[in-house]
């Protein structure tokens, strides 16, 4: 879906992106994470040409992103960043609506996409949709801001710390939103962040980015159980990596036959939550059921423990 080959971007002696190659498949969520100054925005910018490479290049469905202007590739690439961006003089609807009415959508078909996004994202198009930024909640306002970004059907989303001004609770909340958005619609999304649980929790893949390099580029599995580098694993956490692993589980992949005793929890609870209800609880074991009751088997402590190693 994406290709990125040998991207560089220098700023007269200072190399900011340092020959970054990488193959993003589609309908995958890919996080590029790194401290501050690793250069991940950057990278995420060339993508869609707000920032302009110093040599190499990005394709998009096999085509060159050079071969068309700027301002048209960016039409159909959405962008979502930090703090939204919305216009405070424009309603919720018309928000969403900027790109599909410079692509020259007709009204009836602006409408239905603002109504389908905006109930999407669990805000009631009658409720929300006449509603200036300044009237909602800073989680509210970020729905919209991702919402803008889907509004125009784009195969790709870019996101630059789209949830880093979130509290925590609303920050959970957005980004269960964004994955089952994601689902719904089939996009291809690559997001910054500089927080390794959010990119753990959201990504297909993890790229670790230090002083304008890829260190390592793989699932996150990977990068607990066989990091490439020092850094990745001090990025990825030394001291709680196997928590970390086991956050990365589901309970209903590790589940085994057998149904009797202990509380229940849902098959798609991390072995992670599992363990702290287990502990919590004083129990030894736990049965697994589907969110519609069906049961899957049972976790043991040790069950969950074998799991916690690579």
């Amino acid at each position: 879906m994406i290709t990125i080959e040998k991207l560089s971007k220098r700023y007269g002696a200072t190399t900011v992106v340092d020959g970054v190659s990488m193959e993003i498949a589609r309908n995958s969520l890919t996080v590029i994470v790194g401290t501050s100054g690793s250069g991940k925005s950057t990278l995420l910018r060339m993508v869609n040409r707000l920032v302009e490479p110093s040599s190499g290049r990005v394709l998009i469905e096999g085509r060159d992103t050079r071969e068309e202007p700027a301002h048209l590739l960016r039409r159909r690439i959405g962008y979502a960043i930090q703090g939204h961006g919305l216009f405070p003089h424009r309603t919720v609807a018309e928000n969403i609506a900027t790109v599909p009415r410079l692509l020259g959508w007709d009204d009836a078909r602006i409408r239905a996409r603002v109504a389908e996004l905006l109930r999407a994202f669990q805000l009631d198009p009658a409720l929300y949709a006449g509603q200036f930024p300044h009237q909602l909640s800073g989680g509210q306002q970020q729905r919209v801001g991702v919402a803008r970004a889907l509004a125009a059907e784009p195969a790709v989303l870019l996101m630059d710390e789209p949830f880093g001004a979130l509290d925590p609770i609303i920050r959970a909340k957005a980004q269960e939103d964004l994955l089952e958005v994601r689902q719904r619609f089939g996009t291809t999304i690559v997001l910054v962040t500089h927080d390794m649980d959010e990119a753990f929790r959201l990504g297909d893949h993890v790229a670790v980015m230090s002083e304008g390099r890829v260190l390592q580029y793989d699932r996150p599995a990977a990068l607990l159980t066989q990091p490439a580098d020092p850094f990745v694993s001090r990025m990825t956490g030394m001291a709680d990596r196997a928590l970390r692993l086991l956050a990365l589980i589901p309970a209903g992949e590790a589940a085994a036959p057998g149904a009797d005793g202990g509380p229940e929890v849902v098959s798609t609870a991390t072995l992670r939550d599992v363990l702290s209800e287990l502990v919590w609880r004083g129990v030894d074991s736990v049965r697994v059921v589907d969110p519609d009751g069906r049961p899957r088997g049972r976790l043991t402590v040790a069950a969950i423990l074998a799991r916690g190693r690579p």
